[in-house]
C-alpha cells in the first residue's frame, strides 16, 4: 500500500517532470536538479513525495542515489481515468450523431 497518494504526487508539475525525466532512464539528484530553476534540496523533497507515493526507488551508486521510474502505481491513475475515457467517448459518438444528422438536413 502507497504512503502517499498517487493523484496528491501527480498533482505538482515538477514531479510530472521528474517522472517523465525518468522515463529515460535512472538519474542521480543532481542530473535531475539541473533540469530545473530549483535547488538540490527542493529537488529532493519532490523526490521524497514521489518514493512514498511509490512512483520511483532509489538505488545507491557509491556516494550518489539514481532513482528509477516504478510505473505500477499508475494503473490506479489508469483505471481512474478508464471511467472518463468511457464517458467522453460515448458523449463524442452522440455529438458525431447530431452533427451527421445535421449535414444531412
Amino acid at each position: 500500500m502507497p504512503e502517499a497518494d498517487v493523484f496528491s504526487a501527480l498533482a505538482n508539475p515538477v514531479r510530472r517532470e521528474i517522472l517523465m525525466q525518468l522515463r529515460k532512464g535512472p538519474r542521480a539528484v543532481n542530473d535531475l536538479a539541473s533540469g530545473f530553476n530549483l535547488g538540490r534540496p527542493a529537488v529532493s523533497e519532490h523526490l521524497q513525495v514521489l518514493r512514498k507515493a511509490q512512483l520511483v526507488r532509489e538505488e545507491p551508486r557509491g556516494r550518489e542515489r539514481y532513482y528509477h521510474l516504478d510505473p505500477r502505481p499508475l494503473s490506479e491513475v489508469d483505471d481512474w481515468l478508464k471511467a472518463f475515457t468511457h464517458y467522453w467517448k460515448q458523449r463524442l459518438a452522440a455529438l458525431e450523431d447530431v452533427l451527421d444528422e445535421e449535414s444531412r438536413k
